[in-house]
């Protein structure tokens, strides 16, 4: 049914991500299909990395160790961009097609009040791509 699965991550935050993880895990399991990473990242140094190379290692890295969790074969997109938070949401929809995603695995919060003024990243892929996005509920 599923031959890609699509993984947004921030690096920064990876054991917030670790159940959401676990349950793609799962998935790319039962289906036998690829899982690619994909992660936006700052051209100025950050906390992860000086640069968007440097970045993408990591994330390079992270994806062979997530590999060894669940065995099923593993690819990485990586952007670096000058305003990460202002260009996600484009940049994730320009992953799916570029990664040839069918499907979008990623961690939301619940909803907050918030939301209506700053729409969640998962729920503006599921209204502005066709593929199938699957929204797992990280808690408070």
């Amino acid at each position: 049914m599923f031959t890609n699965i699509m993984v947004p991550v921030d690096l920064a935050h990876l054991e917030a991500l670790e159940p959401a993880l676990d349950v793609v895990a799962n998935m790319a399991k039962q289906y036998d299909t690829r899982i690619t990473y994909v992660s936006v990242t700052a051209n100025t140094p950050s906390s992860i990395a000086r640069t968007p190379q440097e970045y993408e290692q990591k994330l390079e890295a992270f994806a062979q160790e997530r590999h060894k969790v669940h065995g099923q074969p593993v690819s990485i997109k990586v952007y670096s961009s000058t305003d990460p938070v202002a260009n996600i949401d484009s940049l994730l929809e320009k992953a799916i097609a570029e990664v040839n995603a069918d499907l979008v695995m990623m961690a939301t919060h619940l909803p907050r009040h918030l939301d209506i003024v700053m729409p969640s990243h998962g729920g503006k892929l599921a209204t502005h791509t066709d593929v199938s996005v699957f929204l797992i509920r990280m808690g408070q």
